[in-house]
Formats: structure tokens, C-alpha cells, sequence
């Protein structure tokens, strides 16, 4: 029992290790690691990528289906070798909710809204986002909170924007 309890130890004290490529993929190569509020910073890391993509990659399914695929992947893979099935450190799934979000906006001048809308969903976690954070302790929920914050930004950002 003794030697259970170390290795766990073991395990949580080097989460994550840059030098494996599921946790430099799930940090975002060491975004995750930035203080005071890894998920903006994954998320702001998500806003530039997207910004810089060509308007071919930003709107692009097969891209976005790639990228929640690639996250639910890492996140499988990295939150095995930890306790804590949602680390701070792992912001893949910020990228994969980011990205759903500013695919739904209808321009890039809504950016900065979806932006801020996901940070204020994936933060205070209204339900249903609350309820899958809770009780799905595994790699798709890790992912799938933040795809319905990132849906949910999405399609408040386009409500707005039509709105005003």
C-alpha cells in the first residue's frame, strides 16, 4: 500500500512533463504551465493560431473535427498519468472549445466576443457545462465541457452580433 502511494505521488509531482509528447501537446507546448489562469492563457494561445490560420483552415470542418479528435486523444493519453483527471495544466481541451467557438462566428470582428464569452462559460460553468464537469471524470469530459462552452460562446456571440 505503501509503495502505491508513493508512486502516485510520483506521478502528480511530474505532471507535466514537457519531454513526453502528450503533455507538451496538452500544455500546448508549455502554455498550460503559465500562472494565474492556464485556460486563458490556452485559450488566448487558440485565438492567435486561429488568427493567423488562413480563412480556409478557420472554417474548415474536417479541420475542427480534427481538432476535437486530436484533443480527445491527448486528453486520454495525458490524463492517465495523473490523479487529477482535469489538471490545470492541460488546456488542449481550451483549444478544442475555443476553436468550435470562433468556427460558429459569423466574422472576425466577433473574435474578441467569442473569446470573452467562452472564458466567462468555461469559468463559471452554467449548466449543462457544470453537470459534465462534475460527474464525467474522464478525457471526454475533460474535452466535452469545454465543446459546450465553446457552443455555447459560439452561438451567443452570433445572437449578439445579429442583435446589435
Amino acid at each position: 500500500m505503501h509503495q502505491l502511494k508513493d508512486s502516485t505521488i510520483l506521478k502528480m509531482n511530474k505532471f507535466p512533463n514537457l519531454k513526453k509528447p502528450s503533455h507538451l501537446l496538452a500544455t500546448l507546448f508549455g502554455v498550460g504551465k503559465l500562472p494565474y489562469g492556464p485556460g486563458t492563457w490556452g485559450s488566448l494561445a487558440t485565438l492567435i493560431v486561429w488568427y493567423f490560420c488562413n480563412e480556409y483552415i478557420q472554417a474548415s470542418v474536417e479541420v475542427l473535427i480534427a481538432i476535437i479528435l486530436l484533443a480527445l486523444l491527448i486528453c486520454y493519453f495525458s490524463t492517465n498519468d495523473h490523479e487529477e483527471k482535469d489538471h490545470k495544466s492541460i488546456v488542449i481541451d481550451e483549444f478544442a472549445g475555443m476553436w468550435l467557438a470562433l468556427f460558429l462566428i459569423p466574422d472576425i470582428t466577433t473574435a474578441g466576443l467569442a473569446f470573452l464569452l467562452f472564458r466567462l462559460f468555461d469559468i463559471f460553468k452554467p449548466f449543462p457545462i457544470s453537470y459534465i464537469d462534475n460527474n464525467m471524470k474522464n478525457a471526454f469530459g475533460v474535452v466535452l465541457d469545454d465543446l459546450i462552452a465553446g457552443l455555447a460562446a459560439g452561438y451567443l456571440t452570433i445572437f449578439l452580433y445579429s442583435f446589435f
